[in-house]
């Protein structure tokens, strides 16, 4: 039989609030901190994790504010550790398709443009590493949660239609687009380690680090892997406590940690509407983009940046239709970047500038040259309609339903795991 988990071992490092704060000495990067199951966790690996941090989110890590990170970090590479190793015992492979295409989704949730946060990483080749080795744990253990529900994870019309019904009754109440981060208390009766560090997020959220960034790295809930976004949730669909703080912060707010049974979340609101009432414009689209050779420098542009510019200013003279838009695309060379159909967007979420250029151009006719470093994009409105965007459709509630399932089971396993795991704290650690 396995031994008990030192459960209590690595709130040894927090101390008092007022000891935290003090600058601590670093062990060597060899230093063991814990073994999990045999296999060791070294103080690298700890460093490695808030230079990752600190990279990403572009601010700058002190000691002080690592010694406040660390025991968190710590207790989330444990269970990345034991995670892991289930992973593994069950066989599980995630490919390096799936992985870029979570960075991506990353980038894009902070309007980012594509590759920027792999290629910010990547000057420093431990920090990608570290990305890499996390997201891997993260599509791992979604895998080992989709094999542990099995059968039970079929979502039957029946349950769609019961929720559809529980909208339906509350229609005319609030919903909120809500995105969460969620920090595990491994005992609640020493929960003040835990406190501290989700105090720091915050701190470090109010001063400009991207929420979807630190939830992918720092959240342990399942809705880490997608930035900490919930979507569209109503107060029901909450635990109390955060559906009581939501209701009363602004749109954009950062929240001060709520207690849930658990852990703490912290929660900011994107938008607010009424259930079954959201009008807004969707837009379809199309794009063609002529790209430059090099970057452009507007006091000294090239001559083929030029002559790019002269060919999108005559494209609303030979360009009469969606499908002459996309043909000019694919002979421009970039469609692989600059994909003619982006999809229908909602026009109040572009940024400002498109906004502007898309909600007065007339369907069918080109818009004026949008000039970017890399090159320039000219765009076409297909269809324009005002559609009421409140209204999940079967597929959505579907998708809602399954993450609630998923997010149960993922506590429940992490548990069972820790619970069996044995896990040996090293004096470092403390």
């Amino acid at each position: 039989m396995a031994a008990p988990a030192h459960h209590h071992a690595r709130h040894a490092d927090a101390g008092t609030a007022k000891e935290a704060a003090k600058p601590v000495a670093t062990p060597p990067e060899d230093a063991i901190i814990a073994v999990v199951n045999g296999q060791v966790l070294t103080q690298r690996d700890v460093d490695n994790r808030g230079r990752l941090f600190a990279l990403s989110t572009g601010l700058s890590i002190s000691p002080e504010l690592m010694a406040r990170l660390r025991p968190q970090i710590v207790h989330q590479l444990i269970e990345e550790r034991y995670k892991t190793q289930e992973i593994l015992k069950r066989h599980i492979n995630i490919e390096p398709e799936q992985i870029a295409q979570s960075i991506a989704g990353i980038e894009q949730r902070n309007g980012m443009p594509k590759n920027a946060l792999r290629d910010k990483l990547a000057q420093d080749g431990v920090s990608l590493t570290t990305l890499i080795d996390q997201i891997r744990v993260q599509l791992g253990w979604m895998q080992v949660l989709r094999e542990e529900i099995g059968g039970g994870g079929h979502i039957t019309a029946q349950q769609i239609s019961q929720r559809e019904n529980a909208l339906r009754a509350e229609e005319g109440r609030p919903q909120y687009n809500v995105s969460e981060i969620f920090i595990p208390v491994a005992d609640p009766r020493h929960d003040q380690t835990e406190l501290d560090f989700t105090k720091t997020i915050i701190s470090q959220l109010r001063e400009g680090a991207p929420f979807p960034i630190v939830a992918a790295q720092f959240s342990q809930s399942q809705t880490a892997l997608n930035g900490g976004a919930m979507g569209w949730v109503q107060e029901d669909s909450l635990d109390p406590p955060v559906a009581e703080i939501v209701k009363q912060m602004p749109i954009g707010a950062i929240s001060n940690p709520i207690r849930v049974p658990g852990g703490y979340v912290i929660a900011t609101v994107a938008a607010k509407r009424t259930i079954g009432h959201q009008m807004a414009t969707m837009v379809t689209l199309r794009q063609a983009f002529y790209p430059f050779d090099a970057p452009l420098n507007p006091q000294a542009p090239t001559d083929q940046q030029k002559i790019q510019l002269q060919h999108a200013s005559a494209a609303p003279s030979t360009v009469h239709s969606c499908d002459q838009m996309a043909a000019l695309n694919k002979s421009l060379g970039a469609a692989d970047k600059h994909p003619s159909d982006p999809g229908a967007v909602m026009l109040d979420r572009l940024n400002p500038q498109m906004r502007q250029v898309l909600s007065t151009l007339p369907v069918g006719q080109v818009s004026r040259p949008l000039v970017s470093t890399d090159g320039i994009a000219v765009l076409m409105v297909c269809q324009r309609q005002d559609k009421n965007v409140a209204q999940q459709t079967p597929s959505e509630i579907a998708d809602e339903l399954m993450n609630e399932r998923v997010e149960q089971a993922s506590r429940q396993m992490t548990r069972d795991l820790e619970r069996r795991s044995v896990i040996q704290m090293r004096p470092q650690a403390s």
